[in-house]
């Protein structure tokens, strides 16, 4: 059997998704860096006072949250809040395959279910990723903690929130139940690239600012902590501090994330 064979010729859209992305940011910050600021300025309050950031994100929406911490250059103060059962991708289609995951994200009163086993502090906030800003979890966990007096912090896509119906029986969207509302800028659909003669686009844009503006909320708060007189334990590679030290960070950031949390799990029924 003769396999078909792809062009070797230079691609004419090589670099474009990087020119696109990069812009992409640049307007990211020209447009959404006072509320990047505000995000910023509200989690250092809360980290300080000793509260918890918690972030919250589904599919592949968990990502920012493992951007947030745990990982090099980042500390406690942060609590990722990934629930397998929405956002596991060892498997695209079998057992905990993307079916399932994109019908359980869509299953009103889930929501309620995750946080019962959370009592959260009084300066504690929740920051919720969503691109499209529809789906009932996302949606039901802001309702969920402002209801319990938590300020939510949504990054979605308002192109996405705005366009049709709001799929929620409560008729909002994510950005409706937001306390501040970082848009992460990217076009309906989320990809940048048309290919030419193609219907669908490629190329999703919002990896990328969703990681912009973990990064910089990060390293924002860390100056304000710092400022504030809390150093905040950075977990860093031995290749920058050495073995001793880097083993000595991580054992910190573990522990002080450990200390925010164990007042906050609960295996209760209490709302």
């Amino acid at each position: 059997m003769k396999l078909k064979g792809v062009s070797h010729m230079s691609s004419s859209l090589a670099g474009l998704w990087s020119t696109k992305a990069i812009q992409l940011v640049q307007d990211l910050m020209e447009q959404q860096g006072e509320k990047i600021s505000t995000a910023a300025q509200w989690c250092a309050d809360s980290i300080l006072n000793d509260g918890v950031v918690h972030l919250f994100g589904t599919g592949h929406s968990r990502i920012p949250l493992e951007e947030m911490f745990p990982r090099y250059g980042s500390y406690a103060g942060f609590n990722p809040m990934a629930e397998l059962s929405m956002t596991f991708h060892t498997q695209v289609v079998g057992s905990n395959g993307q079916r399932q995951a994109m019908f359980i994200e869509r299953v009103e009163g889930f929501a309620d279910e995750i946080l019962k086993n959370w009592r959260f502090g009084a300066n504690d906030i929740l920051m919720i990723f969503s691109v499209g800003g529809k789906t009932a979890v996302p949606i039901e966990m802001a309702i969920g903690a402002r209801a319990r007096g938590i300020k939510v912090i949504a990054v979605t896509s308002m192109a996405s929130n705005k366009a049709g119906k709001a799929s929620h029986s409560s008729g909002t969207t994510l950005s409706d139940n937001a306390d501040l509302v970082i848009d992460l800028m990217v076009p309906l659909g989320d990809a940048l690239v048309e290919i030419p003669g193609m219907q669908t686009p490629v190329g999703p844009g919002s990896t990328m600012t969703a990681i912009a503006i973990v990064n910089e909320i990060k390293v924002q708060v860390a100056e304000k902590l710092f400022a504030g007189g809390y150093t905040p334990q950075v977990l860093t590679s031995s290749a920058v501090v050495g073995e001793v030290e880097s083993k000595r960070l991580f054992d910190a950031a573990y522990a002080e994330h450990a200390r925010r949390l164990s007042s906050r799990l609960t295996g209760s029924n209490a709302s």
